[in-house]
């Protein structure tokens, strides 16, 4: 039974034949009550495209069609957020993105294909609501991950980041009326705090193999391991990542030509990282991360016996007709291709096992030179220059864990504050009139008054010594 201006009525009663579904054709239609109203319709979406509209489940005729009429009658924009579901936007919000990094799309990727779309994206636009989206996450944060572990509380913020941009898309096209990603409440998350590798940690560490997430090493620690890798032929990477504070990504992208050994100074024009195994060469992580890194003379005399080694490497290949590729890169292969980032990840950790130093990551190189250069006086502004940090306070915050010796110093530095201004200061009156004793009117011969002023010097000399014993 199917009307002409597209509407029409079907029921879900099975063909005894065929077993399949009568729908429009089944000959119980006419009977009042018996199946229900549809409607069909054409429109176009948000990218200008005709798409087939098809709804039912109403109780008669004049509902469909009035809900058919309200639907036409309605905007674009609200119309794609009836029509589109989740997925289809997230899909088409990804394709819109074309000024991201790399890396972030593969996030970005990650976390849609991984979390969002097994979860909510059966779901439209429309009828997302805060309370399906915080079961969605309570759902997510049950299950486990490639390791058999709970899903942390930084993953359900990085997969939060990602459908709050999305759904912000949706919100700046007019597609939903608000943002239902910003009302659900996750639980805070904990940034790790770099913790110093003193001598209990040390030996907690060794006694039972657990250490902290994010950890430096001392000074002391730091020279022992350079001095273990001084052999290496990537001594120099090392060194600079130690003590200047590059990222991975910088110190795999450094040029020769981004060196100025003449006048000790480096520049962080680009970086190579990595989405997955695939390499990605582009520019510094933010516009305050393309800087200018002042070189020490050490530094700078440690870059020059790196290069004349490369040049060695160089040489050789020639004088033994194997193929060389003069990339421009510092740190380079013996066939001087660049080496993939990943390499000093896995090489730092055969390194730190081999010196029998406890453990720090590639990054914790990073916060350690924020660490080291603070201690040696550094302030906060010139730290920011050096790891190029967009603002102080994150720098004051996450990468300055001050290391014992200067909390020692400033420890010392404040209690020798007040013994000398007590040193120099004369009595408080209120203090004198407290503390001192009124004389005393003795009343008695003259004797008497002698004898009872010789047992009161006895006594406070006895009570002197005792005192002096005490401290003793």
């Amino acid at each position: 039974m199917t009307t002409t201006n597209g509407i029409f009525k079907k029921c879900g009663c099975t063909d005894n034949t065929t077993g399949r579904r009568c729908a429009e054709r089944c000959p119980r239609l006419p009977e009042p009550g018996h199946g229900s109203w549809y409607f069909a319709c054409s429109t176009h979406d948000l990218l200008g495209n005709v798409e087939r509209i098809r709804r039912g489940g109403y109780p008669s005729e004049e509902a469909a069609q009035q809900a058919r009429d309200a639907l036409l009658a309605i905007s674009l924009e609200e119309r794609t957020g009836q029509n589109w579901t989740v997925t289809r936007w997230l899909r088409y919000w990804l394709t819109t993105r074309t000024r991201i990094r790399p890396t972030t799309r593969a996030h970005y990727t990650h976390d849609i294909d991984r979390f969002l779309i097994p979860t909510i994206g059966h779901l439209t636009l429309a009828e997302l609501n805060p309370r399906q989206l915080t079961a969605a996450f309570a759902a997510i944060g049950k299950s486990t991950n490639r390791h058999g572990r709970p899903n942390t509380v930084c993953t359900l913020q990085h997969v939060h980041t990602t459908l709050r941009a999305a759904l912000n898309a949706a919100l700046r096209d007019g597609v939903i009326l608000a943002n239902p990603a910003t009302r659900v409440e996750l639980p805070a998350r904990d940034r790790p705090r770099a913790e110093v590798w003193t001598e209990p940690r040390v030996a907690a560490w060794r006694a039972t193999g657990e250490h902290p997430v994010v950890a430096v090493w001392t000074a002391k620690q730091l020279a022992e391991f350079l001095h273990s890798v001084r052999h290496d032929g990537l001594y120099a990477l090392w060194w600079l990542l130690a003590l200047r504070g590059l990222r991975r990504g910088e110190a795999a992208g450094l040029r020769w030509t981004d060196i100025d050994l003449d006048h000790a100074q480096l520049t962080v024009t680009r970086q190579r990282t990595t989405a997955g195994y695939t390499i990605h060469e582009g520019p510094p992580k933010s516009a305050t991360s393309r800087r200018i890194v002042a070189l020490d003379q050490h530094t700078v005399q440690v870059l020059r016996l790196h290069r004349r080694r490369q040049e060695r490497h160089h040489i050789r290949r020639d004088a033994a007709a194997k193929p060389y590729l003069p990339s421009g890169y510092v740190f380079t292969r013996p066939d001087g291709a660049p080496f993939h980032p990943g390499y000093f990840t896995q090489r730092l950790q055969l390194l730190i096992d081999r010196a029998g130093l406890p453990p720090v990551r590639l990054q914790d190189l990073r916060h350690g030179a924020a660490s080291l250069a603070h201690s040696a006086g550094a302030d906060l502004k010139t730290i920011q220059d050096l790891l190029g940090h967009s603002n102080v306070a994150l720098t004051a915050d996450v990468y300055t864990n001050v290391l014992p010796a200067t909390q020692r110093r400033a420890a010392e530095e404040t209690a020798r504050l007040i013994l000398t201004a007590g040193r120099t200061r004369r009595v408080c009156p209120v203090l004198k009139r407290t503390m001192v004793r009124p004389r005393t009117r003795l009343c008695g011969t003259p004797a008497d008054v002698v004898a009872t002023r010789s047992r009161a010097a006895r006594i406070s000399a006895a009570a002197r010594r005792s005192s002096r014993e005490h401290v003793m």
